[in-house]
């Protein structure tokens, strides 16, 4: 079989189907990796969402009988709406990250990888493949950079020379012996615009990630958001691009290569106040199809109550009133005292001492007892 010309067919078919980039790479351990993850376990530095197993994530003969190479995709996707809706007074809006634009990426790229599956197999009926979008045992980045897709920023994401960071990826391990692409040498300089604009401090230098504070993570966790955090969130439901947009290499970077990633404005940019008290049904019928629906409902309630208090917006408070009163989960109803006290006001004082009186859960009289003091 010659290998150098189907890699050249691969390549053709892969800009028919929608593939804006693609790169090869061998299989071989990621042994570099290995010890940043190690490290990063020892800083307890991990959100929790990855793989457990640290040999799994590194060691592509675990998880796939004898592989041979493993190929890399990118797609590009929009940094910018062309209908976006604006918030005011009253009527406020959160957003979603970017990558959270559109149908869900994990869907979009699982569509191209299993088209390149079948036309590899066309060719070659005895390949094998084991495909993965963010949730398998493979770390993405390493894969692409590994692959010559991007090199590895500073803000964590993987850079483009054509796409910049706007790049969803994905990968493909295979028992067919491809000729590896060459990675492409890092070209963040000496620049340190994302690690200064990071919200949080989550960017604790060029490349490394303390995940439990970066907002993207924080935005997704069911529990109480911690105090430190919640005045950094703005009005961020899902995701956060910071680290992104102020990056040099992105700058009047604007792809719009696929029609199913454009964003809806009313689903990205939704209005604040009807998040509260929405249905499980009401959400999945708004938000369903996108990334930043996979945790459910109650994170975005949460924090859509911060965002509210970011506003100052007086407008919401019988609509958090009724949650801090009414709503049946501790995290909400706490959630909701914070954001209430925020807003301030002799309404949010008497609706507060209220609920102190017949709330039973110690963490939201906490909250309440908190915003009580910071009223008088």
């Amino acid at each position: 079989m010659d290998y150098t010309a189907l890699k050249k067919e691969i390549i053709e078919y892969s800009r028919e189907i929608g593939i804006d980039k693609i790169g090869f790479a061998s299989a071989a351990p990621f042994t570099e990796l290995k010890n940043r993850l190690l490290r990063q376990q020892e800083l307890n530095y991990q959100s929790g969402f990855e793989e457990k197993d640290i040999n799994k994530r590194v060691d592509p003969a675990l998880i796939f009988d004898r592989p041979r190479s493993i190929i890399a995709i990118a797609l590009a996707y929009p940094s910018k709406m062309k209908d976006s809706v604006k918030g005011k007074k009253g009527e406020r809006r959160g957003i979603f990250c970017r990558a959270s634009w559109g149908e869900d990426y994990h869907v979009v790229l699982r569509d191209r990888l299993s088209k390149l599956e079948d036309f590899i197999t066309s060719k070659v009926p005895e390949a094998r493949f084991r495909s993965m979008v963010d949730t398998g045992e493979l770390a993405d980045r390493a894969v692409a950079e590994r692959a010559g897709i991007g090199w590895n920023g500073k803000n964590c994401s993987i850079i483009t020379p054509e796409f910049g960071s706007y790049v969803y990826l994905g990968e493909m391990i295979t028992n067919l012996p491809f000729e590896p692409d060459q990675p492409l040498e890092n070209q963040c300089g000496t620049c340190t615009k994302c690690l200064d604009a990071c919200p949080t401090g989550a960017l604790v230098q060029g490349g490394q990630l303390n995940a439990k504070r970066c907002i993207a993570f924080l935005t997704q966790t069911k529990d109480f958001m911690p105090v430190e955090f919640r005045e950094k969130l703005g009005n961020r439901l899902y995701g956060c691009d910071t680290c992104q947009t102020v990056c040099p290499e992105n700058k009047g970077i604007d792809f719009h290569l696929h029609e199913e990633m454009e964003p809806d404005g009313e689903a990205v940019k939704p209005l604040l106040q009807p998040l509260i008290h929405m249905s499980n049904k009401e959400f999945k019928q708004q938000f369903g199809r996108m990334s930043g629906s996979w945790r459910g409902k109650k994170p975005i309630q949460r924090n859509a109550m911060i965002a509210l208090a970011h506003f100052k917006e007086e407008e919401a408070l019988p609509v958090l009133i009724e949650a801090l009163h009414k709503d049946i989960r501790p995290v909400m109803r706490g959630t909701a005292a914070w954001s209430i006290a925020k807003i301030g006001g002799e309404k949010a004082r008497e609706a507060l001492l209220q609920a102190k009186e017949k709330e039973v859960e110690p963490q939201v009289i906490q909250e309440i007892e908190r915003g009580i003091a910071a009223l008088k």
